[in-house]
């Protein structure tokens, strides 16, 4: 049975209509964090590549990624009024499962260098490219489904409460059931959850946007609040980043409990999913951007108690895990609400959703990047090496993870504080 085309300007939404939206997050972070976390492992420290070629593959794959996504989002613009987010959430299917069973099937007749780097990077690309084209498709579909403050960050953060199960899954899945186990979970996950998102969530209207030419992709820069949000949501998300990053490396050498890291981790997911109905609620009384800002002003009352941490030190570490993952709720619901709200005040809902959407995956990307391309050389500069407990490499280790981060999320609310948001 088709699914019903909703305007733009819908009130409510069903708890039948936004499971059946948002379910579909949950294999999508099936499939991105063992891409991150379990392929490295497998083809340098089972299958024998050299590291360096495992890493330079995994970066030029994960550039071309990022660069694609504004060209993606174009394309959906393009056709969506003829195919619509559902035409292209079934087209990025084959692309996903296929890549996916890939990267993590590679052929073990050789041992080669030069056979199973093309399979890698092969897989990596065609997954990569499913994945993207879901994400903004997905994330196009729900910012045309409501454009009402309270309903925004309600229908994020449904979806963003199925992708922390994802994350909780994916990390816990290896362990238990192996790569298969894994595998095979992502595969049902997938089948289920495209199944109800095709027949069973609603549709927004989509019409033609007029864009012709690849230009075009670039378009939603020329919307002012765009800019503002697009600036608040890179530094937040660079700030975000650097702690992920460093994570493993901060509870290992300052706080010398590696064995304690997983548990850190449920803590703060299990918080962050917790938080999400809050962080709704108060958007609905205060609006997105407000709710946004105190939510950052928590972050870095909390988190910068790291710095005072020392070694052993588990119960306080923990509180800040929960505090700071409740925090971090509404980093994941609220702006993306945020962005359906701008793109419906500059008349595009139905129209632009593509292009918005694939400079902002684009940005998410580019966070993890950038985290990463600061954080680690900046510890090396300052003298930190993973293993070795010194005080001069832990104090560059405290600096990196617990004050920078405060530094930028600082300088993301006064951004926020100053952005033209609060209306939208």
């Amino acid at each position: 049975m088709a699914n019903d085309v909703m305007s733009t300007g819908t009130t409510s939404l069903s708890a039948r209509a936004l499971i059946a939206y948002g379910l579909f997050a949950l294999p999508l972070s099936l499939l991105a964090l063992p891409v991150y976390v379990q392929v490295p492992q497998l083809y340098a420290g089972h299958l024998g590549m050299p590291l360096a070629l495992v890493g330079t593959i995994l970066l030029a794959a994960r550039l071309l990624d990022a660069f694609a996504d504004p060209l993606i989002g174009h394309w959906m613009d393009r056709v969506a009024p003829s195919k619509g987010h559902a035409g292209f959430v079934l087209l990025s299917l084959p692309a996903m499962l296929a890549g996916y069973l890939a990267l993590f099937n590679p052929p073990v007749t050789t041992r080669e260098d030069s056979v199973l780097a093309l399979w890698f990077t092969a897989s990596l690309v065609l997954v990569y490219l499913g994945y993207s084209m879901a994400m903004i498709a997905h994330g196009s579909w729900g910012a045309g489904l409501t454009q009402h403050r309270g309903e925004r960050a309600r229908l994020t953060s449904i979806r963003e409460s199925f992708a922390l199960a994802g994350v909780m899954l994916a990390s816990a899945l290896p362990a238990i059931a192996g790569l298969q186990g894994l595998m095979f979970a992502f595969v049902i996950a997938l089948a289920l959850a495209s199944l109800l998102l095709l027949r069973v969530a609603p549709r927004a209207a989509v019409r033609p946007s007029g864009d012709a030419h690849w230009r075009d992709m670039l378009f939603p820069l020329r919307e002012p609040t765009f800019r503002w949000l697009l600036a608040v949501f890179a530094v937040n998300g660079i700030a975000a980043a650097i702690p992920a990053t460093l994570f493993l490396f901060f509870a290992s050498d300052r706080l010398q409990l590696p064995a304690q890291a997983g548990l850190f981790l449920v803590a703060y997911f299990v918080s962050a999913a917790l938080a999400l109905p809050v962080w709704a609620k108060a958007s609905a009384a205060i609006g997105e951007s407000r709710a946004w800002l105190i939510a950052m002003l928590l972050s870095v009352v909390v988190f910068v108690w790291t710095a005072q941490l020392e070694a052993g030190a588990l119960l306080p570490f923990a509180l800040i895990c929960v505090l700071s993952g409740a925090a971090l709720g509404a980093d994941l619901a609220l702006p993306p609400a945020l962005l359906a709200g701008v793109i419906a005040a500059a008349g595009h809902s139905g129209e632009r959703e593509g292009a918005y959407f694939g400079l902002w995956t684009f940005a998410t990307k580019m966070n993890l990047a950038l985290a990463a391309g600061i954080s680690l050389p900046l510890l090396s500069w300052l003298g930190y090496v993973p293993g070795q407990a010194n005080d001069d490499g832990l104090r560059a280790l405290v600096i990196a993870y617990a004050l920078l981060p405060c530094v930028l999320k600082l300088a993301a609310a006064t951004l926020l504080w100053r952005a033209p948001l609060k209306d939208v």
